[in-house]
Parts: structure tokens; sequence; C-alpha cells
């Protein structure tokens, strides 16, 4: 019999919880969870706040109660460990309601602990009552009842990724202003410029103010006004913070595990811990989820990808690897999709900005087709832009901007990736077909043909920035 510790209950917390118990039935599994819910649904939070998600109750996927009817897993919530001994094989627990503080050995501990919202330190925001980030249930309780107490009109969002994006659509939804602020010059940053631009203006269609390359750098009034970097000066009845994450690696750090540049624990591909000092695995000491590092599948280069897909896969594996079993953690696609009023916007792998910046060499795609045959009523196109190798015709990565059937487009690529495909495999996929689904020649095979031709050099393609330059050129 094991007794093993896991440190935070969300995501890859819970899942190696629920896959230690069902490979022993004897191991003592002891969960410690400093807020007060275990294993809800993220994901979900922006549409709750949208009304979309009706009841709450619906976000909360497991309790404390029913991990421990169903599983015999000891969960301690409002329990913050806050040291780790790896020497003693111990961890201490301050109780977050009484201060009360006590020790737990392990045999096998898991780190799972995610990120914390950053936020960013803006003049006036002290004196701002109005201000909020989205993490948890407690987070998103906050900002529903201050809505509704409030009755905000009007709300402006830090930052363009994809929970500022849901968060826009959602409170629109709910018949509240929204604007977006974001010092980048495109939202959905793992979208290329091109794509995102299509995400862009189905939230101005749909009401949405998009401010790019601007910054708030002053909140006013208790937050009530926000004075940009450009000099506009905008009102709001609600500010929220989105502008990214960062590991809550610290008590990794002050127990003596290694971490990477920006903070997130280092593991080996086995998701065990490395010692800081000497550089060698801490055989009993796992992590998974948000707060570590993972390879990027494409290129095995370092990266950090928060996203439920990892965290997930990392903490069945954890489990499995406890057990003895011989597996490990091949890196990360970073795969995404995200609802956009009638648009999907989907991606998987590298994009162009990131193989700029890895110098990568690589030729870039961009289909249009239609979501299922144009003869079947309430066809709609989807436009594919695929990244690969022109030497190999590996596939680097692929975005998808389109209505129905956009997410099964990024998720055959995504397989076709994973499973080493080219783009000379794309146009051989057998894909399921009749008039209301799809086509005979579906939008993956079309992009598979274009960049086979390319590959066979039977033509060329002209990007949008090299058509611009020309054209700029010939009017110059």
């Amino acid at each position: 019999m094991k007794k093993i510790l896991i440190v935070g209950g969300v995501a890859g917390g819970a899942t190696a919880a629920t896959r230690l118990r069902r490979l022993s039935e004897h191991d003592e599994i002891i969960i410690f969870e400093k807020d007060e819910h275990i294993s809800f649904a993220n994901c979900g939070l922006p549409y709750y706040i949208g009304g979309i998600i009706s009841e709450r109750e619906h976000l909360i996927i497991e309790t404390p109660e029913t991990f421990k009817s169903k599983f015999n897993i000891d969960v301690r919530n409002f329990s913050e460990v806050i040291s780790i001994d790896i020497l003693k094989k111990s961890v201490t627990i301050r109780e977050v309601k009484t201060g009360h503080t006590y020790d737990e050995t392990y045999d096998k501990l898991l780190l799972s602990p995610g990120a914390t919202p950053i936020w960013l330190d803006i003049l006036g925001l002290e004196k701002a009552k109005n201000v909020f980030s989205m993490r948890n249930l407690v987070d998103t309780d906050k900002i529903y009842h201050y809505i509704h107490k409030e009755k905000v009109q009007t709300a402006l969002i830090i930052g363009g990724g994809f929970i500022g994006v849901e968060l826009a659509e959602n409170l629109m939804e709910k018949g509240i202003q929204s604007k977006i602020v974001d010092v980048s010059s495109q939202i959905l940053p793992p979208l290329d410029y091109e794509m995102a631009k299509m995400a862009q203006n189905e939230l101005e269609t749909n009401g949405v103010f998009v401010y790019l390359n601007d910054s708030v750098i002053e909140i006013k009034d208790e937050g009530k006004t926000v004075v940009l970097k450009s000099g506009l000066t905008l009102k709001t009845d609600l500010i929220i913070m989105s502008v990214g994450v960062r590991p809550e690696s610290r008590l990794a750090i002050t127990g003596g595990l290694k971490v990477g540049a920006k903070g997130h624990i280092v593991t080996n591909e086995h998701l065990q811990a490395l010692n800081a000092k000497t550089n060698g695995v801490v055989s009993d000491v796992y992590a998974a989820g948000d707060a570590i590092e993972v390879q990027d599948f494409i290129d095995g280069s370092t990266t950090a990808v928060p996203l439920a897909w990892p965290a997930n896969r990392q903490g069945r594996l954890v489990a499995d690897h406890m057990n003895g079993m011989n597996v490990s953690f091949k890196g990360v696609l970073g795969t995404a999709i995200v609802k956009v009023f009638s648009l999907t916007c989907a991606v998987t792998g590298n994009n162009a900005k990131t193989l700029d910046k890895k110098k990568i060499v690589y030729k870039a795609i961009t289909v249009t087709r239609s979501n299922h045959s144009g003869y079947y009523p309430g066809a709609k196109d989807i436009t594919i832009k695929l990244l690969f190798s022109p030497e190999t015709g590996k596939i680097l990565g692929a975005q998808a901007v389109g209505q129905e059937g956009t997410d099964k487009r990024i998720d055959v690529i995504a397989t076709a990736i994973k499973g080493g495909l080219t783009v000379f495999d794309l146009p051989d996929l057998e894909l399921a077909y009749a008039p209301p689904y799809g086509s005979s020649k579906d939008p993956v095979n079309i992009a598979g043909y274009v960049a086979s031709n390319l590959m066979k050099k039977e033509y060329d393609v002209v990007s949008q920035e090299e058509l611009e330059k020309c054209v700029k050129k010939k009017h110059s």
C-alpha cells in the first residue's frame, strides 16, 4: 500500500486521483486544495457568466463528499500545502480557515497546483472596486454577483486571448456592452494575423469594441474610467484582467525542485520532478498541469501550454507511472478552439509567428471551402491555413476559421500530425461524406492537394504579406 499526496484538486490532480484508485483499491490517496472547490469545469466559467450555462451546479463535476463516497479519496479543501521536504518525504499543510499547520508524509507526491492570473501593475488599480480576474468558481461568483448587484451595463476586458474573447461574447449575450484592449496587433495570439482578423471582424460585427496596439495606463474614479496609452478615455462599469497566467511554482521552488526560465516546474519524460541543485530525478515527486514545462511536439523545444487536455493526460500518466507502468508524456501540440459568436476558431501545432521565431523554414497555404456540399442548404465556408516543411512535407501546424464542422477539420489535422503524416497523406484521408456533413473532397483533402502541388513545384503561392508589399512597391 502506498500513501499518495496530491497538491491541487482540479484537472490533472483530480484525474490522477481517480486513475490511482482504479489501479489500486488499497492505496491511501489524499488531495489538498487551498480553495473551496475541486474538479470543476474551468472552461465553462465564461458561459455561466453569460447565462448559457444556467445552473452553477452544472460546473461542479465532483465534490469532496462524492470523491469520498465514490472513490474513497480523502479530499481536504481549504488546505494549502506550504512546504515540501523531499529528503524527509513530507509536506506541511496550513488550514486556510484556522491557520493550523500540520505535516503529512508520503510515498509518492504529485504537484498539480495550476496557474494564477497575471495582474498588471496599473496606476489607480488599488482604488478600483470593480476589477476582477477569473481563475475559479469563487472568482466567477464575484463577477456574477457584481454584475447583478451593480446592474453592470458596460465592461472592459484587458487582454484579447481565448478567455478574454469568450468573456466579451458572453457579456454581450447578457446585454453588457463590451470592449477589449490588447497591447498586441491582434487578438487570439495562437492564430496568425489574417486568421485572427476574421475573429476580430466577427466581434466588431456583433458590437464588441476592440482596441489593439494599446494598453490601460491608468484607472480612475474607483474603476469607472480607464485611460489608454493612446490617449483614449473609456467609461466602464466592470474591468476584467485577462492577460494570461503564471505558474503556481512557489512550492516547487522552496522545496528545492528545478524550474525553467519562466518559472514552470521541470520534469522528465515520466513527469518526475528534478532536483534544482543536482539536476537528478526526484523519483517520488511528480508534477502535472499548467505549472509545468512541456515539450513542443513539433520540434521538441521547451514550452508551456495551460490547457485542459495536457493537464488531464498528464494526470493519468502520472498515476500509471506511480503504479509501475512504463509510460511517458510525448509533448503538446497546443490544439485549442474558441467560439466567437457564429464563428469557430481552432488551432493546432505552430503558427507562422512561432516558426519564424524558431527560424524553422516552412511553407504556408490557405484554402477556403464549404463545410459540406454546396448544393445542400446551409453550406458555410471554412478557411484553413496549413503550415509545413518545404523539404519533407511534415505538417508543422494548422489553423481554421469557420462555422459548423471547423472543429473536426482541425482535429483531423491534429491527429495527422501526431500520427506522423505529411501533406502528401492528407489527400488520401478517407473522411466521412454525405451532403449534410461534408464533401467528396473534404476541406482537409483540398488543403493536402494544394500543399502537395507546392511540394511538387507545380506552382507556388504568394502570401498576403508578400502581396501587400508588391502592391505598395507598384504604387510607390
